[in-house]
């Protein structure tokens, strides 16, 4: 029988890979044979992590690339097509939320850099690596938004807001790309144990509270959210698309 998660020559480019969640990604795939573009802002970081996947025996390389910069973007692209010719997962998982506080209060530059990353960054993202699918003849677009794109966080108002968004570009690539062959889904992680989540994982009076909301009462770890990111990029969900998978412990039952 075919292995429906074997990614065996698969070229996957996944964003915000030098730790949390994008890390656990990239070193998932790559475990499954997909060559990985380990990616983020930082070269150095995105070495370490690219170093370490091939110190396992896997695939991988790294590629600096700020999202919320126009011409980084352009810039990981041209590299792709001119080392691999191709481009068969983007997962676009960086994201952006300078802002932790009351809604009334969020200022113009914490406004335009989380929606220049989580909103126009993961666009022209996918618009580009979109192009390159539709030539080939199809891939795959996995977008990380979040529960708070369904149910607004407490003091992330911004941040959800841009989720909320990632949600519904989500499905209208998926419905405008689905005959290109080209499938677009979202994972919805819930309180997950990354640096990027600290400013509630380590406030107790907070953490309390949201453990409190989670049946299984725990944070998850990054681990967590890559098995769903696999189902949804490889053979093992060919019909799914315009889909938003929920991991969130139970948090939103």
């Amino acid at each position: 029988m075919k292995d429906l998660f074997d990614l065996t020559g698969k070229i996957a480019l996944v964003t915000g890979a030098s730790r949390g969640i994008g890390e656990s990604i990239a070193r998932l795939l790559a475990s499954r044979g997909a060559h990985v573009i380990v990616s983020s802002r930082k070269i150095d970081a995105c070495q370490a992590v690219a170093e370490s996947i091939k110190a396992d025996g896997h695939n991988a390389s790294a590629f600096a690339c700020h999202v919320g910069d126009m011409e980084q973007i352009e810039a990981v692209f041209e590299y792709i097509k001119s080392e691999f010719g191709r481009i068969d997962i983007l997962v676009n998982n960086a994201a952006a939320n300078p802002y932790y506080g009351r809604i009334l209060d969020t200022d113009l530059a914490a406004f335009d850099k989380t929606v220049e990353v989580n909103i126009r960054g993961y666009f022209f993202m996918s618009t580009a690596a979109g192009k390159m699918m539709r030539e080939q003849g199809g891939g795959v677009i996995l977008n990380t938004a979040s529960v708070n794109g369904l149910v607004a966080g407490d003091k992330q108002g911004i941040y959800s807001i841009t989720k909320a968004a990632v949600i519904s570009m989500t499905k209208a690539f998926a419905k405008e790309c689905g005959p290109l062959n080209i499938r677009v889904n979202a994972l919805l992680p819930g309180l997950t144990d990354t640096k990027f989540a600290s400013a509630l994982t380590t406030n107790d009076k907070v953490l309390k509270m949201a453990l409190h909301a989670i049946p299984l009462g725990r944070v998850a770890d990054p681990d967590e959210m890559a098995g769903t990111v696999l189902y949804l990029v490889s053979d093992a969900s060919s019909y799914t698309t315009g889909a938003t998978v929920v991991v969130d412990g139970g948090m939103l039952a």
